[in-house]
C-alpha cells in the first residue's frame, strides 16, 4: 500500500463501515459470558468497536491489528476513555495469530475478516475460542441478485469472495458454529464515521499528490467505491453474524 492510501486511512474514526449502536447490538444476541470475559478483536483498526467491547463486556481486550500507528491511535482513545487498563494491544498479522488454544471466551472481528475469508477465518479461529465460546464478525454481502455491472467489476476486482447471506449462513453452520443471529448494518455506518471523513479529505490530498499518477489512481478508487454505494447500496451490505462454539 502506497503513502496515499495511508493518507486517507489514518485519524479516521474507523476503518470501514461500522457504529457504536451496531456493537452493541450484535453484543445483545450473546449469552453466559464470564463475568469479566478474555476478548479478542481481530483486525481492530484504530479500535472503535475495541473501545465499546471493553466498556460493554466488562472484560479485557486484546487488540491485534498489522498497522502500528492505528494501535497507537487505539492507546491513546483507551487513555482518553479511562479503559487503558482493559485493552492491551498486539501487533501481529491476523494469518498468524500469537494465541495458545482455547484463551478466549469471545472473538470479535468488525470490517476485517476478508483479509483471511470468512470461511477460512471462522476455521482458523475456532481453537482459539474455550468451548461454549463466542465468535461475531462483519463481512460484505450481496442482499440482492443481478447486481448491475458496473457493481460486479468492482466487487469481483476488489473482493471476488462476497456471495449472497444465504451462502454465509451455510459455512457457519457448516465450520460447526450455532447461529446466535444475524443483521446487515444500516446504511449510515458507512457514512457517519466512514465515508464522509474520506470524502472530507480527497480535495486536500488531490492537491497534495496532484503530480503522482499512482496516488491519483489511488483517490480515484476511493471516489469510485463511495459513488457505488451511493448508487447502489440496495444491492449490498456489511452483515453482523453472531455464533457460539458448542461446548
Amino acid at each position: 500500500m502506497n503513502d496515499a492510501f495511508f493518507d486517507i486511512h489514518s485519524g479516521l474514526p474507523r476503518e470501514g463501515p461500522g457504529d457504536e449502536a451496531s456493537t452493541v447490538r450484535a453484543l445483545s444476541y450473546i449469552r453466559e459470558l464470564p463475568a469479566q470475559p478474555i476478548v479478542l478483536d481481530v483486525g481492530c483498526g484504530p479500535g472503535a468497536q475495541t473501545l465499546v467491547l471493553a466498556r460493554e463486556t466488562g472484560g479485557v481486550v486484546t487488540a491485534v491489528d498489522n498497522h502500528a500507528p492505528f494501535l497507537d491511535d487505539l492507546r491513546e482513545r483507551a487513555a482518553r476513555a479511562g479503559l487503558a487498563g482493559r485493552i492491551q494491544t498486539v501487533n501481529a498479522s491476523m494469518l498468524e495469530l500469537p494465541f495458545d488454544d482455547a484463551s478466549f471466551d469471545l472473538i470479535w472481528s468488525e470490517g476485517a475478516i476478508y483479509n483471511v475469508g470468512f470461511d477460512k477465518g471462522l476455521r482458523s479461529w475456532r481453537r482459539f475460542l474455550r468451548p461454549g465460546g463466542w465468535i461475531a464478525v462483519t463481512e460484505a454481502a450481496w442482499l440482492l441478485g443481478d447486481p448491475p455491472r458496473e457493481l460486479l467489476e468492482f466487487w469481483q476486482a476488489c473482493y471476488p469472495a462476497i456471495r449472497m447471506v444465504d451462502e454465509n449462513l451455510a459455512a457457519i453452520c457448516g465450520d460447526g458454529y450455532d447461529l446466535a443471529g444475524h443483521f446487515v448494518l444500516p446504511d449510515s455506518s458507512w457514512w457517519d464515521a466512514y465515508y464522509v471523513p474520506i470524502m472530507a479529505k480527497l480535495p486536500r490530498l488531490r492537491e497534495k499528490y496532484k503530480d503522482d499518477a499512482e496516488a491519483l489512481k489511488v483517490l480515484d478508487e476511493h471516489d469510485l467505491e463511495i459513488d457505488l454505494f451511493r448508487k447502489y447500496s440496495a444491492y449490498y451490505g456489511y452483515v453482523f453474524f453472531i455464533m457460539k462454539r458448542p461446548d
